[in-house]
């Protein structure tokens, strides 16, 4: 009930800074990105040292349809209606995916989408995530399920589709190499990609290397400068900018090694831990939190089966509180200054990291006991072949 009460009162405000708030903060993300797509689809110059465009170029391609042929105030409506399908659409999703079964399970799971502040904010701001990440899944999980032509199609066009914010969706890639456990949806999601880059380098000048660069580079400045709870802006204050790059490399690399490793475990711990993965590796501000509905899913899911035989059930159970909890706190508090920042910034850390260790220790585990099932399965094989004594 207070779960279902505070989403309706911070969606009901969050669509009306959307469509109505007529001050910089109403729909800012969605200014910026339409700016960027329409300059963009005129051939003005959007990668260079004056607020260089944060995305790549195949993004405007993408975003196009949704804003570049509209005025400001059209876009606000047609971005609320979208937004709208797309929270029915993850909500129905991660619903059935869950395992809930009864009519209190499933409001539950739904509300744990629909009551995050970073929900809310994507909403009023008109930013990408809840466009994405439904999307996202819908692919992932169809390459997983079947291994027909024309469902590899639509699921490729899911993942490319969901690349038009690539540090959010860039990790699940290694889920689209590993999980299906062949190459041809990863050649189909390439090549579309690769078709969408070079209509949209035409329009700047064609040189794509130096738009690369420049939206690299303008990824690393803002690390320094803004988000939070990332790697990117800890080694910004760190003084460590020259590292950002290569760290966040790194811990791309590391990640697809452990999904290889482990490409056998449960596929929304997977999901869970990339998703983790994703929100912490680079620069993020609040809206991006909305990926960690991924890992909330998968804790609900490990709290759900009730195994006490080792008390995962209710360490899942005890990350899942804290984690919700954590997810309510307010954007204002990001920006209050301190000791409101800290709380904020170090509060979500500390659970997103204990969520992550929780999920790969639950992953190894999976490992380990199907590794003894296979190494007791092949001991009794190899004694049959012997005969009896």
């Amino acid at each position: 009930m207070v779960l279902s009460l505070y989403a309706a009162l911070k969606l009901g405000d969050e669509f009306r800074r959307l469509l109505f708030q007529s001050d910089r903060l109403g729909a800012i993300d969605l200014g910026i990105l339409q700016k960027w797509t329409k300059d963009w689809a005129a051939g003005v110059p959007i990668y260079g040292p004056v607020k260089p465009a944060l995305y790549p170029p195949a993004s405007f391609v993408m975003l196009w349809p949704l804003m570049g042929w509209l005025d400001f105030d059209s876009a606000r409506w047609l971005w609320a209606a979208t937004t709208l399908a797309v929270l029915v659409w993850m909500a129905f999703v991660i619903i059935r995916e869950s395992g809930a079964t009864n009519r209190d399970e499933r409001a539950f799971v739904a509300l744990m989408l629909l009551s995050m502040n970073a929900t809310g904010v994507t909403v009023g701001n008109g930013q990408l995530v809840l466009h994405i990440l439904p999307v996202l899944l819908t692919g992932v999980l169809w390459l997983r399920e079947s291994v027909r032509l024309e469902r590899d199609l639509v699921a490729s066009l899911c993942i490319i589709a969901a690349l038009v914010k690539p540090n959010i969706t860039a990790p699940f890639l290694w889920l689209v190499v590993v999980v299906p456990r062949r190459m041809r949806p990863m050649l189909m999601i390439v090549a579309g990609y690769l078709a969408l880059t070079l209509v949209a380098t035409r329009l700047q000048g064609g040189d794509l290397p130096a738009m690369m660069r420049a939206s690299l580079e303008g990824g690393v400045d803002v690390a320094t400068r803004g988000g939070y709870a990332n790697l990117g802006f800890w080694l910004g204050t760190a003084g460590m900018k020259a590292w950002i790059l290569p760290a966040g490399f790194a811990v791309f690399l590391t990640l697809g090694v452990w999904i290889y490793r482990h490409r056998q475990a449960d596929v929304w711990i997977l999901l869970g831990v990339t998703a983790l993965v994703a929100r912490l590796w680079t620069y993020h501000r609040v809206y991006d939190d909305v990926v960690i509905i991924f890992a909330e899913v998968a804790l609900f899911r490990i709290a759900r089966r009730g195994d006490a035989r080792d008390g995962r059930a209710v360490i899942a159970g005890v990350l899942l509180g804290a984690t919700i909890f954590s997810m309510l706190f307010l954007a204002s508090w990001e920006l209050a200054g301190p000791p409101f920042t800290w709380i904020f910034a170090g509060g979500h850390a500390v659970v997103w990291i204990a969520d992550l260790i929780f999920l790969l220790a639950c992953a190894w585990r999976g490992r380990t006991l199907d590794g003894a099932a296979d190494r007791i399965v092949a001991s009794e094989e190899a004694g049959r072949s012997r005969g009896p004594c």
